[in-house]
C-alpha cells in the first residue's frame, strides 16, 4: 500500500528532552491509522509531529514526499486537517461559524466566503450528522455533538488526510461509538487517509486497518490489528496479561479481560 506520511529517522521532544528518537513510520494512504500505547509513550508527540505543531529535532517528515515543515502552512492545510485534544472555540460560537473556518485555507487574502464555501459548510454539516444544530451554540451540545462539529470543520478543509488526536475522549460509550463510525465511514465513502491516537484498545481493534503500537518513544509494532494485537505485544506495552478472542463479525482480536503484569 502507498505511504502518505513518512517520518525519516525523526527525534521529537520539548524543550531539549526528547519523547521520540530516530523514529521511521509509515502511513498507509487511504487507510485508517490508529496510535496505541501506555501513557507517556509518545503517541500524542508523534501526531503533533506529522501535524506541524511540533517540529522535528533531527529527521524529516513527509506528506506525498514533501517536507511538511519546509512545506507554506496554508498549501499543508489543503491537504492535511487536525482535530487536537478537548478542543475549544470562542465563547457563543455556532456549529456553523466553527465550520466555516474550515475553509480559511482555501481564501485568499481576506477574501469572504463565496456561494461554493456555504455550499461545502452545509454538505460537511449534513455528513457529520450535526446540520439540524448548525445554528446552536457550541456550548448548548452534547459532547458528542459538539466533537461531530469539530470533525465537520476539519471536513470543510476538503483534504485528504485527517488527524485525530483521541477524538473519543470524555465520551460515553455510545458517542464514541458514533464518532468512530463516522470516521470510517468517511474514510471508506471517500477515501480520506486516517490517522488517530486512542487508548481504548477494543476500538483501536475494530476500527484500525493499521495499527502503530508505541512504548518509550519507540515503535514496538505496525501493522494490522490481528498482528499487532497480541498477547506478547500488550504484555510489552502495557505490562497485562490479556485474554484475548476474535470478533465473531470482524475476525479481529478484543480484549474480554486483563490483569496487572506481576513484576519479577
Amino acid at each position: 500500500m502507498e505511504s502518505g506520511i513518512v517520518t525519516e529517522d525523526v527525534s521529537l521532544g520539548y524543550g531539549g528532552k526528547p519523547v521520540i528518537q530516530r523514529l521511521n513510520v509509515a502511513i498507509p494512504k487511504g487507510a485508517v491509522t490508529v496510535i496505541i500505547g501506555a501513557n507517556g509513550c509518545g503517541k500524542s508527540t508523534l501526531l503533533k509531529g506529522m501535524a506541524r505543531i511540533l517540529k522535528p529535532e533531527r529527521g524529516i517528515i513527509r506528506l506525498d514526499g514533501r517536507d511538511v515543515h519546509a512545506s507554506p502552512s496554508k498549501e499543508i492545510a489543503r491537504r492535511l486537517a487536525v482535530l487536537p485534544q478537548s478542543p475549544r472555540a470562542p465563547e457563543g460560537m455556532t456549529v456553523e461559524e466553527l465550520a466555516a473556518y474550515g475553509r480559511f485555507p482555501h481564501k485568499r487574502g481576506f477574501g469572504t466566503l463565496v456561494q461554493e464555501d456555504f455550499e461545502i459548510i452545509r454538505e460537511s454539516l449534513r455528513i457529520a450528522g450535526i446540520e439540524s444544530y448548525r445554528a446552536q451554540p457550541l456550548s448548548d451540545l452534547s459532547g458528542g455533538q459538539r466533537q461531530r462539529a469539530w470533525i465537520a470543520m476539519t471536513l470543510c478543509q476538503k483534504t485528504e488526510f485527517m488527524l485525530l488526536d483521541e477524538p473519543t475522549t470524555y465520551l460515553d460509550m455510545a458517542h464514541q461509538m458514533e464518532i468512530l463510525t463516522l470516521l470510517s465511514v468517511l474514510n471508506r465513502r471517500e477515501g480520506r487517509t486516517i490517522v488517530m491516537v486512542l487508548h481504548e484498545l477494543n476500538n483501536a481493534s475494530r476500527f484500525a486497518d493499521h495499527i502503530l503500537a508505541m512504548k518509550d518513544g519507540f515503535l514496538l509494532a505496525e501493522g494490522p490489528p490481528e498482528t499487532v494485537v497480541t498477547r506478547e505485544n500488550l504484555r510489552e506495552i502495557y505490562q497485562i496479561e490479556a485474554e484475548l478472542v476474535r470478533d465473531a463479525k470482524t475476525g479481529k482480536p478484543v480484549c474480554l479481560s486483563y490483569e496487572n503484569r506481576v513484576r519479577e
